[in-house]
C-alpha cells in the first residue's frame, strides 16, 4: 500500500519505518545522487542533506501554518519507528520544509522517501516507507542532470522603471514617518525552449555559492546567504543580513567598498532594524544571548553583505521551526515596524511572493534543524516546467535611491540567472 501525497493538518498520523546507515562508495557532490528533478535539498560546503519521493506531505496555508505544521509533524513523530546507526543532525526521522511569505501563500512540510546525508565526512542514507511496505535500501547511483539549453528572461509583475518608482513611494512614505524600514521585492520570468531540470542549477549554485545554503523543496531553489535558525542540542543561532553593496571583481576596489559599507549609515541602520528584530524575537526562547555590537562584512561572489550572527542557549522546548515562526517575518525581509511594512508590501509591492523570503529548511525528529530565508532563488512553474519566476528584495530606509535599488536587486538576481544559463 502506499501513502497518499498529502496528510491534512489534522489527519491520524501515517506509521512510518525509518532507517538510517553508513554508506561508502559515494560522490563527493550529494546533488550527484538525485535521481530526478523533484529534489529536495539543503546542501552548504559539500555537507547536508539531499531526498527524493514523499513517503508523507503536509500541505497547509492560513494563520496557524506553523503551529498545525508543528502539530502534524509532533504527531509523525510519535508514531514512528525509527533505527539510527549514526544520531547526528540531519539523520533519522527528517522533514524538509518550505513557508509561504504571508498566511495565504502555500506552504508545506515533505518527508521523502530517502535522503542522503554528509557530515563531517561520514555519508549515511535514510530510507522511510510506511510500516505496511517496507522498502530495502536504495542503490545509490550518480545522475547527470539534462541540459537546460538558451534561456531568456523578461519582466514579472514590475519593470525595472516601474519597480524604481515603487520605491520612490516607499522613501517618500519613510520620510512622512509612516514606516521605518520596508522591504520591496520584484520578480523576474526565465523562459527556457525545454523543461527546465533543477538538478542542473542546484549543483552550479552549489558550486559557486558553497558559504551559502543551497536548497530545494518542490520547485523552489535557490542558495541563500541568511540563515534564520538553526536549533542543535540546546544551542540557538542566527545570521541576519541587512546592508548591501554589489562587488566590481576588483579586490583592491572591492575591499575599499567593503570599508564603505561598513561605513554607511544608510546601510548600518537597515542592519540594525534587522538585527534587533531577530534579537527580540528569540529573546523568550533564550536564557542568554550573545547579540554583536557591530556587524562583519560577508564577502559573496556577487555582492557584500553586512552581516551579524546572533546566538543563544535554548530556555524552552520550541523546535527550529517554532522558532523560524517566531522570527518571521523579520526585519530583513519585512520591515520595521513589521505589521505597517507588511501592509505597506501588499499595498504597492504589486505581485504574490508565494514562498519566497519565507522560512525553507529541515527539521529532525528532536526538534533540532536549520531554516534559511528563501532568498536568492527561483520557483518553477508547476503548469509550465519551461518557466521559473525569480526573485530579488531590498531594504528600503530613508537614504534610499532608487536608482541603487534597482542595481542591487540586479546584482541579486545574478545568482540564478548564472545558474540556469549555459
Amino acid at each position: 500500500m502506499s501513502l497518499p501525497d498529502t496528510y491534512p493538518a489534522g489527519a491520524p498520523a501515517p506509521h512510518l519505518v525509518v532507517r538510517s546507515h553508513v554508506v561508502t562508495d559515494v560522490s563527493p557532490t550529494l546533488m550527484d545522487h538525485l535521481p530526478t528533478s523533484g529534489a529536495l535539498a539543503w546542501v552548504r560546503r559539500g555537507d547536508g542533506i539531499v531526498g527524493w519521493g514523499a513517503a508523507a506531505r503536509l500541505d497547509v496555508a492560513g494563520s496557524n501554518r506553523f503551529a498545525e505544521a508543528q502539530a502534524w509533524w509532533k504527531r509523525l513523530t510519535s508514531a514512528a519507528v525509527v533505527r539510527d546507526d549514526l544520531a547526528v543532525p540531519g539523520s533519522g526521522l527528517v522533514c524538509f520544509g518550505s513557508f509561504g511569505f504571508t498566511d495565504e501563500d502555500p506552504s508545506e512540510l515533505v518527508v521523502p522517501e530517502v535522503i542522503v546525508g554528509r557530515r563531517g565526512g561520514t555519508t549515511w542514507v535514510t530510507t522511510i516507507s510506511p510500516a505496511s511496505s517496507l522498502t530495502a535500501p536504495p542503490t545509490l547511483g550518480r545522475y547527470e542532470p539534462d541540459p537546460v539549453g538558451p534561456i531568456a528572461f523578461a519582466d514579472g509583475a514590475r519593470s525595472g522603471t516601474a519597480w524604481s518608482a515603487i520605491v520612490a513611494d516607499a522613501v517618500g512614505r519613510i520620510t512622512d514617518g509612516d514606516v521605518d524600514k520596508v522591504v520591496l521585492a520584484r520578480d523576474l520570468i526565465a523562459i527556457a525552449d525545454q523543461p527546465i531540470d533543477l538538478r542542473r542549477p542546484l549543483r552550479r549554485l552549489a558550486a559557486a555559492y558553497p558559504n551559502c545554503w543551497t536548497f530545494a523543496v518542490d520547485g523552489l531553489i535557490g542558495a541563500t546567504p541568511e540563515l534564520l535558525v538553526r536549533r542543535e542540542k540546546g544551542l540557538i543561532t542566527s545570521r541576519v543580513l541587512a546592508g548591501t553593496i554589489r562587488r566590481t571583481g576588483d579586490d583592491a576596489h572591492d575591499l575599499a567598498l567593503a570599508a564603505s559599507l561598513a561605513r554607511s549609515s544608510k546601510d548600518l541602520e537597515e542592519h540594525e532594524f534587522a538585527v534587533r528584530s531577530v534579537a527580540d524575537a528569540l529573546e523568550p526562547h533564550c536564557q542568554s544571548m550573545n547579540v554583536p555590537e557591530t556587524p562583519f562584512v560577508l564577502h559573496l561572489p556577487n555582492v557584500m553583505h553586512l552581516a551579524s550572527d546572533v546566538a543563544g542557549v535554548a530556555a524552552n522546548g520550541a523546535s527550529a521551526l517554532g522558532l523560524a515562526a517566531a522570527l518571521h517575518p523579520s526585519a530583513a525581509v519585512c520591515g520595521t515596524p513589521t505589521d505597517v511594512a507588511r501592509d505597506l508590501i501588499s499595498d504597492i509591492e504589486g505581485m504574490g511572493r508565494g514562498r519566497y523570503a519565507g522560512p525553507v529548511g529541515w527539521m529532525d525528529a528532536s526538534g533540532d534543524g536549520e531554516w534559511g530565508i528563501a532568498l536568492r532563488c527561483g520557483q518553477a512553474d508547476p503548469q509550465d516546467p519551461r518557466r521559473m519566476r525569480l526573485f530579488a528584495g531590498c531594504g528600503i530606509v530613508a537614504g534610499s535611491d532608487p536608482a541603487a535599488e534597482l542595481a542591487e536587486s540586479n546584482a541579486k538576481l545574478v545568482p540564478m540567472r548564472d545558474a540556469l544559463g549555459d
